[in-house]
């Protein structure tokens, strides 16, 4: 039998993965790979929602073109704008 929150960690890997942009995949997609491992049922739910964003919103935040929300979403949001920026800086 499947452990339910493993096959959410699983398909949200997959949506980080796969956005449209390479930009987002790589942003996205590498911020799934180190934290997904360490959320549980409500992570995975603020994560899903997160990536109902847009890549072009996204691209903004972690350019600071933006300010990052400050609705719900915004936590998590700044958490992967942070993870991007500290691996660029690199």
């Amino acid at each position: 039998m499947t452990d339910p929150l493993e096959a959410t960690r699983k398909r949200l890997f997959y949506r980080a993965h796969h956005r449209g942009t390479k930009e987002m995949d790589l942003v996205l997609g590498s911020f799934a790979e180190t934290h997904l491992g360490e959320y549980d049922a409500a992570g995975l739910e603020r994560f899903a929602a997160v990536l109902e964003e847009s890549d072009a919103d996204f691209l903004n935040w972690v350019t600071g073109q933006a300010p990052v929300p400050a609705d719900d979403s915004g936590s998590m949001i700044a958490a992967i704008v942070a993870f991007a920026n500290e691996r660029l800086s690199r």
